[in-house]
C-alpha cells in the first residue's frame, strides 16, 4: 500500500519541524492510521521507504503504542484501561459490562464490524479513574449507567451516519 499524495503532502508541510527523519514517524503513523483505519504491515513498508527507515524500526515503534492499531478496527474503538488506579475503581466491572452490552469479549470486534473492545494498560487518567477511550475521545470517573449511555449514543451516531468518537484536530494539521 502506497502512501496516499495527502498523508505525503502533510508530512512534508511539518517536516522542517523536526529534527530527523525518524522523528516524523509518529505523526506519519497517525496519518495512515486515520486514513486506513488502522497500521497495516504494507503501509509500515510504505512509511519506512517514505522515512527512510528500516521496516523493524517502524514496527518497534507501531507495535510499542497502543495508540496504534496493527489490525483492522471497528469504526468505534472502545478502550477501557485496567491498570492498578483503573482497577481499584472498578474498571473490572466496566469491562464486563461492556462485553455483555456489545455482546464480545475484550479483544474482538462485533459480527457487524461496528465496535471493538479492549483493555488497555493505561491512558494516563489516574486521579479521575475509572478510564475510557472511545476512538479518541476520553470518558472518565465512569459507572456502568454512564458506559452504558456512551455505548448506547455511539450506536445512535453510527445510525445516523455521524463521526463517532473522534478528536477536534483538523485533519492534516499538525501543531
Amino acid at each position: 500500500m502506497a502512501l496516499s499524495e495527502q498523508i505525503k503532502k502533510t508530512i512534508n508541510g511539518i517536516r522542517s519541524h523536526f529534527p530527523t527523519e525518524q522523528a516524523l514517524l509518529l505523526p506519519l503513523l497517525h496519518e495512515i492510521q486515520n486514513e486506513q483505519g488502522w497500521v497495516s504491515m504494507d503501509s509500515m513498508r510504505s512509511a519506512g521507504e517514505f522515512l527512510n527507515l528500516p521496516l523493524s524500526k517502524v514496527r518497534e515503534v507501531a507495535s510499542f503504542y497502543t495508540m496504534y492499531k496493527l489490525e483492522e478496527q471497528g469504526k468505534v474503538d472502545v478502550q477501557i484501561c485496567t491498570n492498578i488506579s483503573c482497577w481499584l475503581q472498578g474498571a473490572e466491572k466496566l469491562m464486563a459490562c461492556a462485553e455483555k452490552k456489545l455482546g464480545i469479549k475484550s479483544g474482538e470486534t462485533t459480527a457487524d464490524g461496528k465496535f471493538t473492545l479492549s483493555h488497555v494498560e493505561c491512558l494516563a487518567a489516574c486521579g479521575t479513574a475509572p478510564a475510557m477511550m472511545i476512538n479518541e475521545d476520553y470518558y472518565e470517573n465512569l459507572t456502568e449507567t454512564e458506559l452504558n449511555k456512551i455505548i448506547d449514543m455511539a450506536q445512535t451516531d453510527l445510525s445516523a451516519g455521524k463521526v463517532v468518537g473522534k478528536s477536534t484536530r483538523t485533519e492534516g494539521v499538525w501543531p
